[in-house]
């Protein structure tokens, strides 16, 4: 999972203590493409949150869940990031739903329908869904996230 979110590079998970399996840690090394192996805290706020979709999609690989929440998961990610997560959802789409809590305008593009609350008075919450079927609905939509 790592090799398809990151188009290559590696990552393993070992044990901190070996002797001590149920009291081990378990440490992450993870290496993108083009850079030497680091342990997560030396990699930047992209690659580490990269780093941990790959863990959560591995584990979905395993055992998937009817739907799941993730909330902010792509506040530390790109465009380009974003991209590849938005393709490997789409592919667990057909055995779970996601529900993704964000503020990202490329995450929301990338979303089969949104759910939102709004506040176009003050102290009056209203909730707002859109189901995004069509080429026409998802230009509109961008053309409001612009506003």
């Amino acid at each position: 999972m790592f090799r398809t979110l990151f188009n290559g590079g590696n990552a393993e998970l070992t044990l901190s203590d070996e002797e001590d399996v149920l009291h081990s840690g378990i440490e992450i090394i993870a290496q993108p493409p083009g850079k030497k192996p680091n342990y997560l805290p030396a990699l930047s706020g992209g690659e580490r949150s990269m780093t941990a979709v790959a863990l959560l999609f591995a584990t979905y690989i395993v055992k998937p869940s009817p739907f799941c929440i993730l909330d902010e998961i792509d506040a530390a990610l790109d465009a380009k990031n974003i991209g590849a997560f938005m393709r490997v959802l789409d592919k667990f789409g057909d055995k779970s739903q996601f529900i993704i809590i964000t503020h990202n305008k490329h995450t929301v593009l990338g979303s089969d329908s949104l759910l939102g609350v709004t506040q176009q008075e003050l102290g009056v919450s209203k909730s707002i869904s859109y189901r995004l079927d069509s080429e026409k609905d998802l230009s509109e939509t961008a053309e409001t996230l612009k506003g």
